[in-house]
């Protein structure tokens, strides 16, 4: 696996620094700073989806919904915020214990954290440090490698198979002694592949039992009624599985931070203990209580979703696009550097924001109708380009 870096100059040239202030040197301290850990600086950043400059531009490199937040849920916050002065409820019980009865776990199995990719790092934390190993498909989600190494255990990334899935098989005997977690990701970010239960249940089967296996389920939403996987009944049939969930995508609360893990009690209560303090607020709780209340309301957005998921789906692959079958709420063109900056650059020039990845492809999230329309105008022809 290849991950650029990016650094920064430790200089900050838009500032003087005052004549009345003393260099370091000449008050005794010498010119030396606080180190920053190695692992640290040899971080790749976490790259954002560009964000839009004007009302033209269409903001498709993140996959955020594109609704506005049910009314209720609006309401709700809105009433939450009136309180923001006081801390939230560190262990987030009222959350937990709805996700319980709606998941139908307890609530002890149940760990509450900021956003999924939040919740993620507490387990890493908890269950990894140096020596360790962490195994995961690649292309997947981007913070994998970044969480991994923050703990100063080895990213393991296995590469996805010819029909962008996880490679169970190779991810299988890429564990060894040394390896702590093993990450899968379904629907899979970027590719939108899922994975299937018989499978997946095939190969927990053959993962060592010490060896923690998390299923990250940010977009299972989005699945068709067709798809087969039940993390929650591998959840309950293995006490070495973990499944990783978030409000942020199809629920519309990105901008809150709230996702939260169903594991079993030794490791959920881990997960709080790591946990940042008062890391999800108030706003973010009732938030997610109110809309796991509004599940009418959430389905009928994800079906509108799902619709233009198939619509897209169908036009580009008539369009002579090779488009894997998506479940989440984005397609995924693969493309090395050539043709991935020749998408980036057709679509910036009709004010649509992309998600390119280097040597890999790109990632377009779904819309509206007028919207995604205005990605089917961009692609209308592929063999207007280059060749992946």
């Amino acid at each position: 696996m290849t991950i650029s870096l990016t650094t920064r100059s430790t200089t900050d040239s838009s500032t003087t620094q005052p004549e009345t202030h003393q260099a370091p040197e000449a008050l005794g301290r010498g010119s030396e700073e606080p180190r920053v850990r190695d692992v640290v600086s040899q971080l790749p950043g976490y790259v954002a989806g560009r964000r839009a400059t004007g009302d033209l531009t269409a903001a498709l490199a993140s996959n955020e919904s594109h609704y506005q937040p049910l009314p209720a849920v609006l309401e709700t916050v809105q009433r939450a915020a009136e309180r923001m002065n006081r801390y939230p409820d560190m262990a987030a019980t009222e959350l937990r214990e709805r996700l319980a009865t709606f998941l139908g776990v307890e609530p002890h199995e149940v760990s509450v954290g900021p956003g999924s990719v939040g919740v993620l790092q507490q387990i890493l934390s908890a269950t990894c440090g140096p020596g360790d190993q962490v195994v995961f498909a690649w292309r997947s989600f981007e913070a994998y490698p970044i969480l991994v190494s923050l703990t100063g255990a080895t990213p393991v990334p296995v590469p996805l198979t010819a029909g962008e899935s996880h490679d169970l098989d190779a991810m299988l005997a890429a564990i060894t002694e040394h390896t702590r977690v093993v990450m899968v990701c379904s629907p899979n970010n970027p590719t939108g592949v899922t994975l299937d239960h018989d499978a997946l249940a095939d190969f927990l089967a053959k993962v060592p039992p010490h060896v923690l296996v998390v299923i990250d389920e940010a977009y299972t939403e989005y699945l068709d009624a067709t798809e087969t996987l039940d993390a929650l009944a591998l959840f309950r049939a293995h006490n070495n599985v973990c499944v990783l969930r978030t409000f942020s995508k199809a629920y519309g609360l990105a901008g809150l931070r709230v996702g939260y893990a169903v594991a079993h009690p030794n490791l959920a209560e881990a997960l709080r203990r790591v946990a940042l303090p008062f890391g999800v607020s108030t706003l973010a709780q009732q938030a997610a209580i109110a809309s796991l209340e509004a599940q009418e309301q959430l389905r009928e957005r994800v079906a509108a979703v799902v619709s233009e998921r198939r619509r897209i789906l169908a036009a580009l692959r008539q369009a002579g696009w090779d488009v894997p079958g998506s479940q989440a709420n984005f397609v995924w063109l693969r493309a090395g550097n050539e043709l991935r900056d020749e998408l980036v650059d057709a679509f910036d020039r009709s004010d649509v924001l992309v998600r390119a990845y280097a040597g890999d492809g790109v990632r377009i999230t779904l819309a509206d109708p007028a919207t995604n329309d205005r990605v089917l105008e961009v692609l209308k022809d592929r063999s207007a380009f280059p060749a992946a």
